[in-house]
């Protein structure tokens, strides 16, 4: 069996699509053969965090601004790195902070092959979180910094079509490796929608469309709350279901308020991945996602796969997902339009219906276990020195997602 060391600034509880993906594939990668290490912060005795096999925690400290994380201490983190490394076939970045380091360090000094996954757009998110510095410069430092961050590894996992011709675009020479995260097929669907209306007092009837995500400024959702403001005037009982958390959440939460958007707007909080996260798709009617950066759009897939018909952008990562047949109708870029795609959708069960089969269908091509498979292969074909060299640019060649192939 082989072992993989995966290094990450972050982790459950800290919820988010990193996160999300690597509980996803070191639980699918199990049933591939492959026995998966991980190293993460510890969020502190604060905070509810359980004990979970293969988890090992470094201490770290909060980051200023930014309460949901923690900044592991380099020292620790490096020590670990490499002492869990020594045990290991290969090294998995997911995060470029202090874990990239260490795990940069622990692979070069045991001669290890070393494989990173590039899960954030950080060109199009620094801005947000410096405001006070000018975006050109931002742009400028995380494209230089993703362009040597990536040339310093033997092969890079994006999640998308679109990431993978950006960071070509940046110079990136390195191997770059499609590979979606995947979701698990068999938990969505199962939920009781109308126990999530009654606990949030939502109508039986009303009409109801749903984001789940990190409720933060680049996930657009200020756009969805103008959409939301549109449909409320057109369907009676109309209400916008948020689930999440994040930094814009009191901003929002006051925006919608001030806009007398009380009652058409709920923001509901985080919800466990159990049962009221699929309690909460079951008890919508739609799902919208607006925002413009994402490398991929998990929660796209989770919806699909609980069955949803979705309103969205497609933009970057997303447009893997957001194809023909998919069960999504795709928007232009503009309140309006997306508004008169929404309430179109709400006020017809028989389309609701026919594109809820198509999401279930396509749902089932982004199955976990198909995911793991495939990074699985890969690394069996690093730790054996048999992956193919790039040609110029980093690029594999492959067909496009919708084939099923995904590098």
């Amino acid at each position: 069996m082989k072992r993989v060391l995966m290094v990450s600034d972050v982790y459950f509880p800290r919820v988010n699509g990193v996160s999300t993906s690597i509980a996803t594939f070191r639980h699918a990668l199990r049933a591939c053969g492959i026995d998966v290490r991980l190293l993460a912060p510890d969020y502190g005795e604060d905070v509810d965090q359980p004990a979970e096999p293969g988890v090992v925690r470094v201490p770290g400290r909060r980051v200023p601004r930014d309460p949901e994380d923690r900044l592991a201490s380099w020292r620790r983190m490096r020590a670990a790195a490499l002492r869990e490394a020594a045990s290991c076939d290969l090294v998995h970045i997911q995060t470029p902070f202090v874990a990239h380091y260490a795990g940069v360090a622990a692979a070069r000094r045991l001669k290890l092959p070393l494989l990173l996954s590039y899960h954030t757009f950080f060109e199009e998110y620094l801005h947000h979180y410096a405001p006070f510095l000018p975006p050109g410069p931002l742009r400028a430092l995380a494209r230089r910094v993703s362009r040597s961050q990536c040339n310093t590894v033997d092969g890079v996992v994006v999640p998308s079509t679109a990431m993978r011709d950006r960071l070509a675009a940046y110079g990136v020479s390195s191997a770059l490796h499609v590979l979606p995260t995947g979701i698990p097929i068999e938990t969505f669907g199962a939920g009781d929608g109308q126990r999530f209306r009654r606990a949030y007092g939502i109508a039986a009837t009303a009409p109801v469309a749903l984001f789940i995500g990190r409720v933060a400024h680049e996930k657009n959702i200020g756009f969805l709350i103008d959409v939301a403001a549109i449909a409320a005037a057109a369907l009676p009982g109309f209400v916008l279901v948020v689930a999440g958390e994040g930094p814009a959440l009191a901003e929002l939460e006051r925006d919608a308020a001030r806009r007398g958007l009380a009652s058409a707007v709920r923001f509901v909080g985080y919800l466990d991945r159990g049962r009221e996260l699929h309690d909460c798709y079951a008890g919508a009617d739609a799902f919208v996602f607006a925002s413009r950066t994402e490398t991929q759009g998990l929660v796209l897939l989770e919806a699909m796969a609980s069955g949803l018909p979705v309103v969205a952008l497609a933009e970057m990562g997303t447009r893997d997902i957001l194809t023909p047949h998919s069960g999504a109708i795709v928007s232009t870029d503009d309140r309006d339009a997306f508004a008169s795609e929404l309430i179109g959708l709400l006020a017809s069960p028989s389309r609701r219906q026919a594109l809820s089969a198509q999401a279930l269908l396509h749902s089932r091509q982004w199955a976990d276990g198909i995911m793991a498979e495939r990074l699985a292969d890969l690394y069996r074909r690093l730790t054996s020195g048999t992956a193919a060299a790039a040609p110029p640019g980093g690029i594999r060649s492959g067909t496009e997602l919708g084939d099923g192939h995904m590098e």
